[in-house]
């Protein structure tokens, strides 16, 4: 499966999240911005959240858009992770475009297409001298009775990228003043030559009673590379090897550039399916694709093509 979104210009679908609401796929993800004279870059302003339906993890169509409406939100969002709570997707996704203030929102749908954004937008954004105050690519999960965000921050001087976590309880509201820092500390930062720089895209799951979270280690196109920790309380992680989990394609291949910003969905009968970005010309293009994720021995390793 290859997926992009070519309604702005080009062929673009970065950052992946998946959910499955009333026996419909939902993915979504940040668009490009659009296209005009200013914004030639990957990284020009005005992005948005596309959404797309399948119905059977393979073949996606876009049905909609989920563009910047707030004051917070005026130069652009995207990187979505998502749940479903209790009948509802709830978003997480990060303001755009705004440095060390980029922080994180949230919105809920009972449809999967349209959402309501919180009123006290922005939701999240972290404390203490550990970071430089910025918040992205969040991921959630229900974890001892309360729901973790996972996020992106910098160190002080904006240079690494490295995971951070918070906690809400589940009768929040999940608004501004929700969520408390789990520590006064990265929870995983770049240790290893592939990771570079960058730790950033948490994508965790829980796996008979521990949690295991995929990562994506270096900046986009250094390359960026896929890792993955286990974690016996949410906190404390261990990498499970030296090496990448699912690394870039080699030359002439679709994702020869990178393999970068995982998420895990794990489906009602409990597969589970790591979806990831890639590229082979240095950012200008951007899919989503998908490979299946097999269990052994209480360990992930990668299953590769499958069927529904």
């Amino acid at each position: 499966m290859l997926f992009a979104d070519t309604d702005r210009g080009r062929a673009f679908a970065k950052d992946p999240a998946v959910v499955k609401l009333n026996g419909i796929y939902y993915m979504y993800y940040s668009m490009a911005p659009n296209e005009s004279p200013a914004m030639k870059s990957e990284w020009g302003l005005g992005r948005g959240i596309g959404v797309a339906r399948s119905f059977n993890l393979r073949d996606w169509e876009k049905i909609g858009e989920i563009n910047p409406e707030q004051e917070c939100e005026k130069n652009g969002i995207c990187a979505p992770g998502a749940i479903v709570l209790d009948g509802k997707v709830h978003l997480f996704y990060q303001t755009y475009g705004n440095g060390a203030k980029d922080a994180i929102c949230h919105a809920v749908s009972d449809n999967g297409l349209r959402f309501a954004k919180n009123s006290s937008n922005p939701v999240f954004s972290p404390t203490g001298e550990w970071n430089n105050g910025r918040a992205i690519d969040a991921d959630v999960i229900v974890w001892d009775e309360r729901l973790f965000m996972y996020f992106a921050t910098r160190d002080p001087l904006g240079k690494t990228q490295m995971q951070g976590v918070a906690i809400a309880e589940l009768n929040s509201g999940f608004g501004h003043g929700a969520w408390h820092q789990a520590c006064d500390s990265s929870i995983l930062k770049p240790e290893l030559p592939w990771e570079q720089e960058c730790i950033e895209a948490a994508a965790v799951c829980n796996r008979e009673g521990r949690l295991f979270m995929f990562y994506g280690g270096a900046y986009n196109n250094c390359p960026q590379q896929i890792g993955c920790a286990v974690s016996e309380d949410g906190i404390t992680w261990t990498r499970l090897s030296q090496e990448p989990f699912l690394p870039n394609g080699g030359p002439g291949s679709w994702n020869a550039c990178e393999s970068g910003h995982p998420f895990l969905f794990t489906d009602e009968d409990g597969r589970t399916y790591l979806f990831y970005q890639g590229n082979a010309d240095m950012g200008r293009t951007w899919y989503l694709s998908v490979t299946e994720i097999g269990w052994r021995n209480g360990l992930p390793y990668n299953k590769g093509e499958f069927s529904i």
